[in-house]
């Protein structure tokens, strides 16, 4: 009896790894779903602005350093 439940088990579990296998191997449809997939971040653009002694620096001057940008707008 216990040999036949082992045997069971063993099939169940080889039956429902080959059912799911396939579904788990394909990618989602992002499209059907409406979202877009992440995509990894990209360097900013290379811009120069005037910093506060009205002098020009490019903002790829001190690369590896972090920048806050601050756009504000008013109307």
């Amino acid at each position: 009896m216990k040999r036949w439940l082992v045997g069971l088990g063993a099939t169940l579990l080889l039956v429902s790894a080959l059912t799911y296998a396939p579904r788990a191997a394909t990618p989602p449809d992002f499209a059907t779903m409406q979202i877009q997939p992440y995509s990894p971040p990209k360097p900013a653009p290379t811009f120069p602005l005037p910093d506060p002694e009205a002098k020009t620096v490019n903002l790829a001057d001190p690369r590896g350093k972090v920048r806050l940008l601050c756009l504000w707008a008013t109307w």
